[in-house]
């Protein structure tokens, strides 16, 4: 029995579509040009998937990456969360069918919806089973094929987003290793500043919306960023707090990787020099639920963390929701 149980993360793993798209090629096709897309959302190229690699293919890929690095075979992973706002289809779970993709037998398989917070939630989730027992070797993946849900028509969206898919294994450990601390909120009264409003329950589709364009996700960017900040600031702030740590004793901060002036104005208000910060949206755009474990992949492999590092993972999505978490590396 593991006295005081944590829940280190021993694998981790990305996938992103084969397809890059420039800034130069959307040029082509818009009223834009390179300079206006990186001058206002640092963002050069994005990769976008083809008509076979939907949600569960790079969610798999990626899952598979991450159980090779952890020397986890699939037969011993017992519970499976997909964290994505794009699933394959309404109904069964895409963990259902990433389950069956992975050959993982038999384990609970569920998915999980936040937007571009669906790591950190799906973290805190995920954390919360392996530390009371009922996990012990546990999958965690956040997917998004996001480019399905935008209008290549409106320069306002279209140039931000990017497909890709990022996982990381948990597994029981009496280290003080994983998930030390965990602040999620949401602010259900904001759900319209980002949102797709046709195709749920609410607004099933028809002809009149499909023309309207009401298919692709809509967004207030100036409130967007107004409360994206503020969502992660503070909840950054408290995370860090919650752990019994200063913000000076953070190794590296891996942000949602939105807008790089998003990122740049939480840096100031955090008062952390940029340096401190990952930052890899310059050639994925916005992953969505994927951003954050794809750029805690890269920081691991570049070797920006190491073991015993005190990591700050920080996001915010639609819904409004945001959170941050505070990781001990190892």
């Amino acid at each position: 029995m593991i006295s005081s149980r944590y829940a280190a993360i021993t694998g981790w793993g990305m996938a992103v579509p084969q397809r890059v798209v420039t800034n130069e090629e959307l040029a082509r096709r818009l009223t834009t040009t390179d300079e206006w897309i990186r001058s206002r959302t640092g963002i050069a190229q994005r990769y976008v998937a083809g008509p076979d690699e939907y949600t569960s293919v790079l969610a798999s890929r990626a899952g598979r990456v991450a159980l090779e690095r952890a020397g986890l075979v699939p037969e011993a992973v017992d519970t499976l969360i997909v964290a994505t706002c794009t699933p394959d289809r309404p109904f069964p779970a895409t963990a259902c069918t990433v389950q069956a993709n992975l050959g993982i037998p038999r384990a609970s398989a569920f998915d999980l919806v936040a937007a571009c917070s669906g790591f950190v939630y799906g973290l805190t989730v995920a954390t919360a089973l392996v530390k009371s027992g009922m996990s012990q070797h546990l999958l965690l993946i956040a997917a998004d094929v996001f480019t399905h849900l935008i209008d290549w028509q409106d320069r306002s969206t279209c140039v931000l987003f990017g497909d890709g898919a990022g996982a990381v294994t948990l597994q029981a450990s009496s280290e003080r290793r994983g998930l030390l601390s965990t602040n999620i909120g949401a602010w259900g009264e904001g759900e319209a500043l980002m949102a797709v409003d046709a195709g749920g329950t609410r607004l099933p589709v028809t002809p009149e919306l499909l023309a309207a364009r009401r298919q692709y996700v809509s967004m207030n960017g100036r409130e967007i960023f107004r409360h994206a900040v503020r969502g992660m600031v503070e909840s950054a702030e408290r995370a860090v707090a919650e752990a019994g740590l200063q913000l000076d004793e953070i190794a590296l901060v891996v942000p949602h990787q939105a807008n790089l002036r998003i990122i740049e104005a939480v840096a100031k208000r955090l008062g952390l020099p940029l340096e401190r910060f990952f930052v890899n949206l310059d050639r994925y755009g916005n992953t969505s639920a994927a951003s954050v474990p794809i750029a805690l992949y890269e920081a691991v492999e570049q070797g920006r963390i190491a073991a015993g590092d005190y990591i700050l993972l920080t996001a915010f999505g639609g819904g409004l929701t945001w959170g941050s978490s505070v990781v001990r590396w190892g």
